[in-house]
């Protein structure tokens, strides 16, 4: 599992697994708690100077932890002891306001999403210095050939430029996704015990409105407890992201394997790959990556299960929801950081993906060979001419520019050096060179807008 992922010395800790830490938690839910005190003062409900006092002392280190943790293991609730502590160190006559009118989901699930929306800023951070890594990759690949294949067969010529443009078109979206996500997925819930308002009357919806505010969320239109969908969908949108990620790391475990040898992610000097055999140099980037991309997959079932509430409020939901949402985000974290060495480091083999793009002897230009006879002959029949041609140089193990050399249909119309410059893939690679710039720059100005300074 990602939380078990060895902690490669080139590869810098995210900081998610900091983030859902048990006091980072508390210290989040305890910013609600004085965003609470801070909108029913405004309204009256609570006196300003007791907001203050609240605010002033609502910091994790100020607290008293082994009272915390006494009251948890004779409560065993979630967050009574925290609130109890806070208002000891509040004192008289202020303490006896805290918490007013709220329960612990409010406060709890609140308190959460700002852990969430801490984790998104370093998910979009990394992503920007994916995507410039990226760009750098995109333009150097913009005019190196490679085969292109399908169906994991050799399809036409591209360029590996273009492959790296994929990637940074799919990353964008994600991106894009993300930010329109954000009103939908950071909402303050303050509705009080079942999300009626019953303990603030007519003034709930005004409270709500200000912990938002001062929070920077957007307040829920009804702020039940038996709403989940808004937290499923981010492990949507993170299951989706990890698609990306993990066909990535794919497709450069493959292209690092010794038969196709065509790129490589950085090993460092002294990189050991196995025990036993010193050749190794294994894709240990890649497999990561993919592993921890399974694991966030694997929190969709989770996070939908977890949608199931019963009636007002369920606890086994809560906790089915609060710990895909945590394992999904440190995974992702370990997926990114990873993602972003691999594309800084690494290292491209032209020679070698030249030297495969011709193991075909020229068949990976049957459609360009095809089109061009096709003006004079039409495309189905050329079509049939150098399908004859491409089998017999396939199965029979023949060159199949000599085939079409000697081939009547194809000399009637067309001269040997013809042939031959309609075989060099080089020369048909289409828009990618363009495609890959064209992204390149598309990925800068995300990179810009996501990355800090």
């Amino acid at each position: 599992m990602s939380s078990e992922l060895p902690t490669a010395t080139r590869v810098r800790d995210p900081g998610i697994r900091k983030l859902y830490q048990l006091e980072n938690r508390w210290q989040a839910w305890l910013d609600v708690e004085v965003a609470l005190a801070r909108a029913q003062a405004e309204l009256g409900i609570i006196p300003n100077e007791a907001a203050n006092a609240i605010a002033k002392v609502a910091r994790y280190d100020l607290m008293d932890r082994a009272r915390i943790d006494e009251g948890f293991a004779r409560t065993g609730h979630t967050l009574v002891p925290l609130v109890w502590e806070l208002g000891r160190i509040v004192g008289d006559p202020h303490g006896g306001w805290v918490h007013w009118g709220a329960t612990t989901q409010n406060i709890t699930q609140t308190g959460d999403i700002l852990v969430l929306r801490q984790a998104h800023r370093i998910f979009l951070q990394l992503i920007g210095e994916t995507l410039a890594a990226m760009a750098v990759l995109a333009e150097r690949g913009a005019d190196m050939p490679i085969a292109g294949r399908t169906h994991g067969q050799h399809a036409v010529p591209a360029t590996f430029g273009f492959k790296i443009a994929t990637w940074i078109d799919e990353l964008l979206r994600h991106v894009e996704r993300f930010q329109q996500a954000s009103p939908r997925i950071f909402v303050a819930m303050l509705g009080g015990a079942a999300g009626t308002y019953a303990s603030l009357g007519t003034q709930g919806p005004a409270v709500q409105a200000g912990v938002g505010k001062h929070l920077g969320m957007t307040p829920m239109a009804v702020p039940s407890r038996a709403l989940g969908d808004h937290l499923a969908e981010n492990i949507l949108l993170l299951a989706m992201l990890a698609a990306t990620c993990g066909k990535i790391a794919r497709e450069i475990y493959t292209l690092m394997k010794t038969e196709f040898g065509e790129v490589e992610e950085p090993v460092p000097p002294g990189t050991v790959g196995s025990s036993t055999m010193p050749q190794k140099r294994n894709p240990k980037l890649c497999q990561d990556i993919i592993a921890a991309c399974s694991e966030v997959r694997a929190m969709v079932p989770m996070a939908l299960e977890a949608m199931q509430t019963e009636h007002e409020a369920d606890r086994t939901n809560s906790l089915i929801m609060d710990a895909a949402e945590a394992r999904a985000c440190i995974a992702m974290g370990d997926i990114l950081s990873r993602l972003g060495e691999v594309m800084r480091g690494l290292k491209l083999d032209p020679a070698r993906m030249r030297t495969n793009l011709d193991l075909g002897n020229g068949l990976i230009m049957a459609e360009a060979v095809m089109l061009d006879l096709g003006l004079v002959i039409g495309r189905q029949h050329a079509h049939d001419v150098v399908y004859d041609a491409a089998q017999a140089a396939f199965v029979e193990k023949k060159s199949f520019g000599d085939l079409l050399a000697t081939d009547p249909r194809v000399t009637a119309h067309m001269q040997p050096d013809a042939i031959a410059a309609l075989l060099d893939p080089t020369a048909y690679t289409g828009l990618c060179a363009d495609m890959a710039r064209e992204a390149a720059g598309r990925a800068r100005g995300a990179a810009a807008r996501l990355t800090p300074g």
